[in-house]
């Protein structure tokens, strides 16, 4: 393969981004590297109040959102901005951001819907290869009954064997 034929890593100078975080200092923490990265617009909020209003009034390229929040948890919201069907901003990507997760909540966060997860801390570099992620290989949106979300497989492989799935 050439050189050239590498894939460049895309820029960030048209994207807009939320962060909810309900610390006030972390909040402008991430705000900072994602000016840092060269983010487009950037708006922060501590709540998910604060959150819903601003997703029903501007729409986002990417949404960073911790999983612990107020009055709702990370995951709630995820889910809820998933299941409004006419939402602004019901297909955009999300980060979750999270403390201490384990493999059940970040399980649970995938199946509510939520795009990419970061384990804080975190630095630049890190929300830096998310947004290239899913910047460079966006994941096509799912709506089902089960489901509303980004695809939830990340590898695309081709099934070589007998189809068992039943026809219903």
């Amino acid at each position: 393969m050439a050189f050239s034929a590498i894939m460049q890593k895309p820029g960030f100078g048209k994207l807009d981004v939320l962060v909810v975080d309900p610390s006030p200092h972390m909040a402008a923490l991430i705000g900072q590297m994602l000016r840092h990265l060269k983010v487009r617009r950037v708006d922060e909020t501590v709540t998910a109040d604060g959150a819903s209003l601003m997703l029903q009034t501007h729409r986002y390229g990417a949404v960073m959102i911790n999983d612990t929040l107020m009055p709702t948890d990370g995951i709630a919201m995820v889910r809820a901005l998933r299941q409004a069907s006419a939402g602004l901003n019901r297909d955009t990507p999300v980060i979750m951001m999270s403390s201490a997760p384990d493999a059940d909540q970040i399980a649970r966060a995938r199946d509510a819907g939520v795009t990419e997860f970061l384990r804080k801390p975190f630095s630049a570099q890190h929300i830096e290869s998310r947004l290239v992620s899913i910047l460079a290989a966006p994941r096509e949106f799912i709506e089902d009954k089960a489901f509303v979300g980004p695809d939830r497989r990340r590898k695309r492989a081709t099934y070589k064997g007998d189809e068992r799935r039943n026809g219903n």
